[in-house]
C-alpha cells in the first residue's frame, strides 16, 4: 500500500494551496486583479477615481441629457457623448491593469489599451482646436472644424502604434520594461507639450485675445502642459534605462487616466450643467474681468 506522503507528493501545486488557504480560486483570483502586477496602491488609485466618476456621470445623467436635449450647442452635446464613451473605456482600463503582465492576455491588453487612449487622445485634440479657433467660429462650423482636425490626428496615431504592434510585434504599453517602444512614446509627449506649451504661452502674450478668455481654459492649458512636459522627461529618462524614469512615468500614467476626465469635465462643461443659461453669460464676464481682459489704461 502506497505512503501518505508519496500521495501527497504527486498532488498538484495548486490542490495544496488551495487546501492551505481554504478560499478556492476566487479569493486567489481577487488577490491577484487588486495586487499582482502594479501592485496594490497603483491598481487602487487608477481604479477608484474612474469608477467614481463614472458614478457621477450617471447620477448626473438625467438633467445632463435633458439640458444638452435642449441646447443648441452642438459642441457640448458631442463632447458630452464623446466623455460617456471614453469614460466607459478608461474604467475597462484601469480595471484590467493585470492584463499588462499576463502573457496570455498581451493582444488583448494592446487593443483595449489602444482604443482607450485613442479617445483620450480625441478629446484632447477636440479641446485643442477647439480653443485655437478662438471666438470666431461656433455651432456645427465649430464642430466640424474640431472633429475633422482630431480625426486626422487620432487616425495618424492609431496607424503608427498599430505598425508597432501588430507589425513589429512592440509591447507599446508595456511600461514596465526597457525596449523600443519609449522612442514613439517620447516623440508623443514631445508633440503634445509643444503645442501646450505654445498655447500656454500665447495665454500671456499680446496674442492672448485671440484665445477664449476663461480663465478655467488657461488653467486647464497650465496643468496639462506640466503633466505633458513630466511624461517627457519620464520617457527620455525612461529611453536611457533609467529606473527613476519608469517610475516617473507610472506616476503620469495614474495622474492622466484618474484625473483627466475629471479635469475636463470641470473645465468645459460643469457650467454649462450647473449654471443657468441666463445666468451663464454673467458667470463668464465675471470671470474674463477678473483675468483683467476688460482692463483699460486712462493715462
Amino acid at each position: 500500500m502506497r505512503s501518505v506522503e508519496s500521495i501527497v507528493a504527486e498532488l498538484p501545486p495548486s490542490s495544496s494551496v488551495v487546501g492551505a488557504d481554504g478560499g478556492g480560486g476566487g479569493g486567489s483570483w481577487l488577490y491577484g486583479w487588486l495586487v499582482e502586477c502594479h501592485g496594490l496602491w497603483h491598481n487602487v488609485l487608477m481604479i477608484v477615481p474612474s469608477a467614481l466618476f463614472v458614478l457621477y456621470l450617471a447620477s448626473q445623467a438625467k438633467r445632463s441629457f435633458s439640458k444638452v436635449s435642449n441646447s443648441r450647442s452642438h459642441v457640448v452635446a458631442a463632447l458630452y457623448a464623446i466623455l460617456w464613451l471614453v469614460s466607459i473605456f478608461n474604467l475597462a482600463w484601469c480595471s484590467l491593469q493585470v492584463w499588462e503582465c499576463a502573457p496570455g492576455k498581451q493582444f488583448m491588453w494592446s487593443v483595449i489599451s489602444l482604443f482607450t487612449t485613442s479617445g483620450m487622445l480625441f478629446l484632447e485634440v477636440s479641446l485643442i482646436a477647439f480653443l485655437l479657433q478662438g471666438n470666431h467660429a461656433s455651432g456645427r462650423e465649430a464642430l466640424t472644424q474640431t472633429f475633422l482636425i482630431s480625426t486626422l490626428v487620432v487616425g495618424l496615431d492609431i496607424c503608427l502604434k498599430g505598425i508597432y504592434i501588430f507589425g513589429f510585434g512592440i509591447l507599446l504599453f508595456d511600461f514596465n520594461t526597457k525596449g523600443s517602444q519609449w522612442a514613439l512614446w517620447v516623440i508623443h509627449t514631445l508633440l503634445l507639450t509643444g503645442v501646450y506649451g505654445l498655447i500656454f504661452f500665447m495665454y500671456r502674450s499680446r496674442w492672448r485675445e485671440r484665445l477664449p478668455a476663461r480663465p478655467a481654459f488657461q488653467n486647464y492649458i497650465s496643468i496639462m502642459f506640466c503633466v505633458n512636459a513630466t511624461a517627457l522627461l519620464a520617457c527620455a529618462l525612461a529611453a536611457h534605462g533609467t529606473g527613476l524614469g519608469l517610475w516617473l512615468y507610472n506616476i503620469t500614467v495614474i495622474c492622466y487616466h484618474a484625473m483627466y476626465l475629471p479635469l475636463l469635465y470641470v473645465t468645459f462643461l460643469a457650467d454649462f450643467f450647473q449654471e443657468d443659461d441666463l445666468h451663464l453669460e454673467n458667470v463668464y464676464y465675471s470671470e474674463m474681468k477678473d483675468a483683467g481682459f476688460f482692463d483699460v489704461d486712462w493715462d
